[in-house]
């Protein structure tokens, strides 16, 4: 499964991460920002998986700006 990363600046375009590479990457940091492009099924199948996995997760939106489109999520994923 691939998900795009949050954005650096508005004109940048998201980049792409792997599972697996968000699971090596559980190593150093728990905590992960994705776009808002990625789909709420996506999200939620990731957090499935990690559960599974006996990780618990946290997943939220962050407001950057007014309007109801400025937003990233934020997902803790913690053993």
């Amino acid at each position: 499964m691939k998900l795009k990363l949050a954005r650096a600046s508005m004109s940048a375009k998201p980049k792409l991460i792997e599972l697996s590479k968000i699971e090596e990457d559980l190593e150093k940091k728990s905590i992960f920002y994705f776009d808002k492009e990625n789909s709420h099924k996506e999200l939620k199948s990731l957090i499935e998986y990690f559960e599974n996995k006996a990780f618990s997760v946290y997943m939220r939106e962050v407001k950057y700006g007014l309007n109801d489109d400025e937003f990233i999520y934020e997902l803790h994923i913690v053993k």
